[in-house]
């Protein structure tokens, strides 16, 4: 059904709306594609921070999830979830917390990559996966880095030891299903090395653990992997969708404005959306396209392709014709609304402490909370 756009009118601006059809159409689709590659999918939770959002995933089921921070791991605790992977290399300052979410009964599993770290969850009785990198993207080990043993003996020593995970985060910097599909190898292979090393010394390694938004779309095998992590995809963004992974016209994060003034000689029109509706972030700068804070839409959704917002103040936006467009700009009159794309709905989300939730039912406008913090 249609959404129910009437409450659109007396929503106070800026406003982070969340499209429920267009998300839930996203979940199944990672979700089906995961089954077809005989994976478990653990999905990412970072970029919702969202109860409800996160009651989709598995239809109202508690699932296996991912996290980025400790609040998240609490959060989703609390709602129900059980089996939690902290996905960021852990500092033993942490540790504690750790500690008490697992004596409530969370199977919070963290990841690490030195030897000083894993000294400390043997001490902690934490479990951990190897951290691998498998792309010089971030943290991690590679997998034929002897540290990988070495990490290996220190955990099983501990009973500590749970497996090897890996993210592909430089498939973000490539386009097209062919080249991410070619990351997601590079990404199955090193995971998959590593483990058959840990094999190859007499260590377990049950856990095999891959994932990032592109290459979980576009991953042709994962034979030797066991579960699959993603996050951005049940929203998406600009970002990807410049980088071919998703269309714009399935993005399901916007930001609601409303136009403030014009400045005609510099050809803006000023909306109430700034850098702290629609963040600073610039994703699809070093992009072919350059959306510039955010593509811009009409109030009902329809994509207005020659337009974006061009810069951005703490509360100002500037929306103008993109570059190489000519012509005169629309007729915005003050009062107006637009909605904005975001880059990056993992930050713009983050502006926000609620999403209102145009319902795949058709029915009237929903309050979801969302949250922060560490």
């Amino acid at each position: 059904m249609t959404p129910d756009l009437s409450s659109l009118d007396a929503l106070p601006t800026p406003a982070l709306l969340l499209d429920e059809s267009r998300m839930m159409q996203n979940i199944g689709r990672l979700a089906e594609r995961a089954e077809r590659l005989g994976v478990s999918l653990r999905p990412h939770v970072k970029t919702a921070k969202s109860v409800e959002a996160a009651r989709r995933l598995m239809g109202g089921v508690p699932s296996p999830i991912t996290v980025s921070t400790l609040a998240e791991a609490e959060v989703f605790y609390d709602a129900g979830h059980r089996d939690i992977l902290y996905a960021v290399g852990i500092a033993p300052q942490k540790l504690e917390r750790v500690q008490a979410l697992r004596a409530r009964g969370c199977d919070l599993v963290v990841i690490l990559d030195g030897e000083a770290q894993a000294q400390a969850v043997v001490q902690s009785d934490v479990p951990a996966l190897i951290e691998i990198d498998s792309d010089g993207h971030r943290g991690g080990l590679r997998p034929d880095d002897p540290a990988l043993i070495q990490i290996g003996r220190i955990l099983i020593n501990g009973g500590c030891l749970r497996g090897v995970m890996t993210h592909a985060g430089e498939s973000y910097t490539v386009r097209g299903a062919t080249a991410h599909a070619d990351f997601a190898e590079l990404e199955r292979k090193a995971a998959v090395s590593a483990a058959e090393a840990l094999h190859d010394a007499g260590l377990p390694c049950p856990v095999v653990s891959v994932g990032s938004t592109p290459t979980a779309h576009a991953a042709r095998d994962l034979t030797g992997v066991t579960e699959l992590r993603a996050g951005v995809y049940m929203f998406f963004d600009l970002v990807m969708a410049g980088i071919e992974v998703c269309a714009v016209d399935i993005i399901a994060l916007s930001v609601l404005t409303t136009v403030i003034g014009h400045q005609p000689a510099k050809g803006w029109t000023i909306i109430d959306a700034g850098w702290m509706a629609l963040s600073r972030d610039r994703g699809t700068a070093a992009q072919d396209v350059d959306q510039g804070y955010g593509m811009v839409c009409d109030e009902n959704g329809r994509v207005l392709l020659d337009l974006i917002v061009c810069s951005a103040n703490q509360e100002h936006g500037m929306v103008s014709l993109r570059s190489g467009v000519d012509g005169p700009m629309p007729d915005l009159p003050v009062g107006s609304r637009l909605r904005i794309l975001p880059n990056h709905a993992c930050a713009t989300a983050a502006q926000h402490d609620h999403y209102n939730v145009l319902p795949q039912d058709g029915g009237p406008m929903q309050t979801w909370p969302r949250f922060g913090g560490w």
